[in-house]
């Protein structure tokens, strides 16, 4: 996501530094690189010796945006060594944080249930630094983005895994296989708009300061509605079964299995009516052009077919 939210925060006219593991190469090449300055972190490593957050606050920064936070420890490490040094802190979260829908779409205010380690420790972050906010001040936004994509990720498939194969038989008009009746959801975005809503909060922070957003296109899509559009896309008729999830999983390996339970199971559908309202978040992309994109994307670097 960095590759497209690093140019815009350029193009704004902000001073980035983008601090990496490893250095590599953007996504898509974007002449507002030259003009950042990059820094090599190992994270994981700089915590175990209780450095990242130093080696992060000598760099002096306005703002931080933290895309790569994932456990409670490195939030609290994290905020205790930038406290009353940064105006704002911009921290990544998920739609993870609901666990399983009650009501659709989804808003940040609802209760919360999450399950699985990553979407609880998400929500445990969460409750952190909103509590850091509302006690001692400390100027944090969260932002939730949806599944990602765009060129250079392989997108959740109409099935809720990550097997091209799905992708592969659609395209071929062949049979695919739907858990359930097929009307769980997803909720893409486009990498872009995730960018497009980072900007808006370092911009917007008297308005973001204190809250957290969902960042996802306007609309979830079921399953079935998305291998449909999808089928007929690639200009053929969508040839689709559907069978109870204890047959279902059978059909698939291990890894695949797991990757669906958990999409179905979270089956998430958020409002954005909140982040559109404070930080103007307008994403360009619906859930299915955000995909498309994706797809034509591996198909013209021979990734798919």
């Amino acid at each position: 996501m960095g590759t497209y939210l690093v140019p815009r925060l350029v193009l704004e006219g902000h001073e980035v530094i983008s601090v990496c593991r490893n250095q590599r190469k953007p996504y898509h090449s974007h002449s507002a690189w030259k003009s950042v300055k990059q820094i090599q972190i190992d994270r994981i490593e700089a915590e175990k010796s209780n450095s990242f957050g130093e080696q992060i606050s000598i760099l002096n920064p306005d703002v931080v945006i933290d895309m790569i936070c994932f456990t409670p420890e490195s939030a609290v490490k994290l905020v205790e060594a930038l406290y009353g040094k940064v105006k704002h802190f911009i921290h990544c979260g998920t739609i993870w944080v609901h666990g399983y829908s009650t009501q659709v779409p989804a808003k940040e205010s609802q209760f919360k249930a999450p399950f699985g380690e990553y979407g609880i420790n998400k929500a445990a972050i969460e409750s952190y630094l909103i509590t850091q906010y509302k006690e001692n001040g400390f100027p944090v936004t969260i932002l939730h983005p949806g599944h990602i994509v765009g060129p250079g990720w392989n997108p959740v498939n109409p099935a809720g895994n990550f097997n091209p194969d799905v992708f592969q038989k659609l395209a071929a008009g062949e049979e695919v296989l739907i858990p359930n009746f097929g009307m769980e959801t997803l909720h893409h975005v486009h990498a872009d708009d995730v960018a497009q809503s980072f900007v808006n909060a370092v911009n917007n922070a008297s308005q973001a300061t204190g809250e957290s957003f969902h960042v996802t296109s306007s609309r979830a899509i079921t399953l079935r509605g998305y291998a449909d559009a999808i089928a007929e896309w690639f200009g053929k008729e969508p040839k689709l079964r559907f069978l109870p999830w204890q047959e279902w999983k059978k059909t698939v390996n291990e890894s695949d299995s797991n990757s669906t339970w958990d999409h179905i199971a979270h089956s998430p559908n958020c409002s954005i009516d909140k982040a559109r309202k404070l930080l103007n978040f307008n994403p360009v992309y619906s859930s299915l052009d955000a995909v498309k994109e994706s797809l034509t994307s591996l198909i013209n670097n021979k990734k798919l077919f």
